[in-house]
């Protein structure tokens, strides 16, 4: 299908959501693979995640960019030949992009009751204002995974713990955003984040104060 969803946020930050419905043989069209995408496409055994890539191109297609305008530090943090900043991500059959002037990070996430059994190992400052018998407790993990998940991709320094390194100060679902903190030596970096809920999935992304 064409582009689900897109949104701004001032001129700095742009998100665009794609909701995949094309077989593998229809997102193949229209787009064009460099070398080392072609061969990175070729080692996936997933068609989920082969459908996932090929629909991250046709969103830098909606962005005015190419593949081969997509780059990759040391670290496989994304970056754009024009100097911009990137995030990507894909879950199940949506894939997002946001762009911006700064740093950016973005993560989407499939809502699933199993977040619960793994609260343990991402929460740690937020179990202060989380309560397991709300009604929104799940909703309130995926959220605060997103989060943690959008910041470990805009900072781009492997080795960092959510639990340890992250924070996410008390929300409401329905604020769609809050603010977050980063970790790191004997410095805290905050960020803004704002979320959304769609079709039982949860998308964040982070930007800087």
């Amino acid at each position: 299908m064409p582009l689900y969803k897109s949104f701004s946020k001032g001129t700095q930050i742009s998100v665009k959501i794609w909701k995949i419905t094309e077989t593998l043989g229809e997102l193949k069209e229209g787009v064009s693979l460099e070398p080392r995408s072609l061969k990175r496409l070729l080692k996936m055994k997933s068609e989920v995640h082969q459908k996932g890539f090929l629909s991250v191109r046709h969103l830098l297609l909606e962005f005015g960019y190419k593949d081969m305008d997509l780059q990759y530090d040391r670290n496989g943090k994304p970056y754009l030949e024009d100097k911009s900043f990137v995030s990507i991500s894909h879950s199940h059959q949506f894939a997002v992009i946001a762009v911006s002037t700064n740093f950016i990070g973005v993560d989407i996430e499939k809502q699933k009751p199993k977040i619960k059994d793994i609260a343990r190992k991402f929460i740690g400052y937020e179990k202060k204002y989380l309560h397991e018998k709300s009604v929104n407790y799940e909703n309130k993990l995926t959220a605060i995974w997103c989060i943690k998940e959008s910041l470990y991709k805009l900072f781009g320094i492997p080795g960092k713990s959510f639990k340890e390194h992250f924070f996410v100060i008390p929300f409401e679902i329905s604020d769609l955003s809050t603010v977050s903190w980063i970790q790191h030596n004997q410095f805290k970096f905050k960020y803004f984040s704002n979320f959304i809920e769609f079709e039982g999935f949860t998308l964040a992304y982070t930007f800087p104060s």
